[in-house]
C-alpha cells in the first residue's frame, strides 16, 4: 500500500475489485483512532458511498449462550447456497470495561463460513466505546457493500445498548432466544421485543422428534413451542410497528440446521413487504439522519475531552466533587463554560 497521502485511491480500487485483503485493511483503517488514519478512512468511505446500499442488512441479537455463532454459521451457508452473492458478518462487540478484552472468538465458531470463499467475517472490539464501534460498524457496512457483499449480518452480543445500535443500521432485526431457560419473557426488555422484526427460538436438540428420541430432547421441543407461544402472545400486546409488518415467531435448531429455510423465507418476505410499501427506503433515510447526529455528538465529545485545558481542569474538578467541595452540576457547568470560552 502506498503512503497515506496516496492510499485512499488504492484502498478504493482494491475494495471495488472485491479484494478481501484490501477490504480488511480498509476496515482496520476505519477502526483506527489515529487522526491521519481517520482522514484517509473518511475519504475512502466517501468514494465508496456511491457503490453502497445494494444489500440486505440483517441484525442478529440474542443473550450470551443463545447459540448465535452456530446459528449465523448455518444462516450464512443457507443464504449463500439459496440466494448466491457474497456475505459479510460484522460484529458489534462490547469489550470488557475492566480488562479491555472482547468476545472475538465468534469467528472460530463459524467453522463453515470462516473458510467459505464468498464470506467475510469481521469482529470489532469496542474497547468500552459502544457508540464509536457502532459508527465504525456502519461505515464498514458501506465498504463491504462497495466490495460486492450483497448480504450483511450485523451481530451483537445482546447486552446493554448494543441492540439499539444494531437496530439503527439494519433492515431486519432478528432476535434469537433459547428455549427452556425458565425466564423467556422476564429476561427480555420490552424495548428489544418492540425492535424485533422476527423472533426465533433456538432448540439445541432439534425441532423434529424422531422415532427414537430421548425424553429430555422431546421435553426441549415442547419448551421451544411453549416459549414461541409466549412470545406470540406478548407481541400481540404491542402496537403495530411503523413498517406495518407483524413480527413472526419461529422455532429452529442451529445445531442441527433445522428450520433455517423458514427463517430466511420470513426475512425475504419482510424485505419484499417493506420495499412494496416504501418503508424500506424510509428506514434507511431515517438511519442516515440518526448517524449524522451520532457523529456530531461523538465529535463534540471527543473535542471536549481531548482539549488540553479541559484535560487539566477535569482532574481538579473531579477531585473537588469527590471531596464534596462542589456538586457535580456546578463542576460540569464550570468545565463547559471554560470549554465554550476557549472556542471564542
Amino acid at each position: 500500500m502506498a503512503d497515506l497521502s496516496d492510499a485512499a485511491g488504492d484502498y478504493v480500487e482494491g475494495i471495488l475489485k472485491g479484494d478481501p485483503s484490501i477490504l480488511g485493511q480498509a476496515v482496520t483503517l476505519v477502526e483506527s483512532t489515529l487522526p491521519e488514519h481517520i482522514a484517509v478512512a473518511q475519504e475512502v468511505i466517501e468514494k465508496c458511498l456511491p457503490y453502497s446500499g445494494n444489500s440486505v442488512r440483517v441484525g442478529i441479537s440474542g443473550v450470551p449462550g443463545a447459540g448465535k455463532s452456530t446459528s449465523i454459521d448455518e444462516f450464512g451457508m443457507h443464504v449463500l447456497k439459496e440466494y448466491g452473492g457474497k456475505l459479510a458478518v460484522l460484529a458489534i462487540d462490547p469489550s470488557s470495561e475492566r480488562t479491555k478484552g472482547s468476545i472475538l472468538g465468534d469467528k472460530t465458531r463459524m467453522e463453515k463460513l470462516s473458510v467459505h470463499p464468498k464470506s467475510f467475517i469481521r469482529p470489532s472490539p469496542s474497547a468500552g466505546s459502544l457508540g464509536g464501534v457502532a459508527r465504525k460498524t456502519r461505515e464498514s457496512i458501506i465498504l463491504c457493500e462497495a466490495a460486492g457483499y450483497d448480504k450483511i449480518f450485523v451481530e451483537t452480543v445482546g447486552v446493554g445498548q448494543s441492540e439499539t445500535a444494531c437496530h439503527s443500521m439494519v433492515d431486519f432485526f432478528l432476535l434469537i432466544q433459547l428455549a427452556g431457560t425458565g425466564d423467556e419473557l422476564q429476561g427480555i426488555k420490552r424495548g428489544i421485543m418492540e425492535m424485533a422484526d422476527g423472533i426465533v427460538i433456538n432448540n439445541l436438540y432439534g425441532i423434529e422428534i424422531s422415532a427414537i428420541v430421548q425424553h429430555d430432547e422431546a421435553n426441549n421441543v415442547e419448551k421451544c413451542q411453549l416459549a414461541a407461544g409466549h412470545f406470540r402472545n406478548a407481541l400481540h400486546l404491542f402496537p403495530t410497528p411503523e413498517s406495518g409488518w407483524s413480527p413472526e415467531v419461529l422455532c429452529y435448531s442451529g445445531f442441527y440446521g433445522l428450520g433455517i429455510k423458514e427463517i430466511w423465507d420470513m426475512v425475504y418476505r419482510y424485505v419484499d413487504f417493506v420495499k412494496a410499501n416504501g418503508y424500506f427506503e424510509h428506514r434507511r433515510a431515517e438511519q442516515a439522519k440518526y448517524w449524522m447526529y451520532e457523529s456530531i455528538n461523538e465529535s463534540l465529545r471527543n473535542s471536549f475531552f481531548q482539549n488540553p485545558t479541559i484535560e487539566t481542569m477535569l482532574h481538579l474538578e473531579e477531585k473537588a466533587v469527590l471531596n464534596g467541595e462542589k456538586t457535580s452540576f456546578v463542576a460540569a457547568k464550570q468545565l463547559l463554560d471554560t470549554y465554550f470560552a476557549l472556542l471564542h
